[in-house]
């Protein structure tokens, strides 16, 4: 396992968990509710710039979740592509899968905002986020392992290598 895979899966998770707390603060403030009946956009010059300090979290939500859905997507990639545990591949996939899914239930807490939409969109982002801790978990567990491993090999061609020396006997 690279170690640049494990950072990318440790800043994914990272950045999931910002978006959480920032979806939090969001939600709090009702951010949200300056886009009302006008979702995708919100108010603002062509509904497109913020035009206060909510619709401005609101639109800063958007981005850092559409950057954290595409960090979420580079770690699948990566994961099914290089070799891999399964168990990491099938944690970033789960991510992914409900990727859409949040996005969908990000947009109804918008239209129909209320505590089932709201608790819904929050089960979907903590689905993602138990899926990214447990795939960079295993990550660094397999880092151990490894590391372990190579202490191991090395101890063990030493140990050969002082009995295969000659005048060893």
């Amino acid at each position: 396992m690279t170690d640049r895979f494990r950072r990318l899966l440790g800043v994914t998770t990272g950045l999931t968990f910002g978006l959480i707390l920032l979806g939090v603060y969001t939600g709090a403030i009702g951010a949200g509710l300056t886009c009302g009946a006008r979702w995708p956009l919100c108010d603002g010059w062509m509904g497109l710039f913020p035009a206060n300090w909510a619709s401005f979290v609101e639109w800063f939500h958007r981005f850092v979740a559409m950057i954290t859905g595409f960090a979420i997507l580079g770690s699948t990639i990566a994961a099914w592509r290089g070799d891999y545990s399964t168990r990491i591949k099938y944690a970033t996939g789960v991510a992914t899968v409900v990727l859409p899914v949040q996005i969908l239930l990000g947009a109804n807490t918008i239209i129909n905002f209320g505590a089932t939409a709201q608790v819904l969109h929050h089960a979907a982002a903590l689905t993602i986020l138990t899926a990214m801790v447990a795939a960079t978990a295993w990550a660094f567990d397999g880092a151990t392992t490894a590391a372990e491993t190579a202490t191991e090999t090395a101890t063990a061609d030493t140990a050969a290598d002082a009995d295969a020396s000659p005048g060893s006997d």
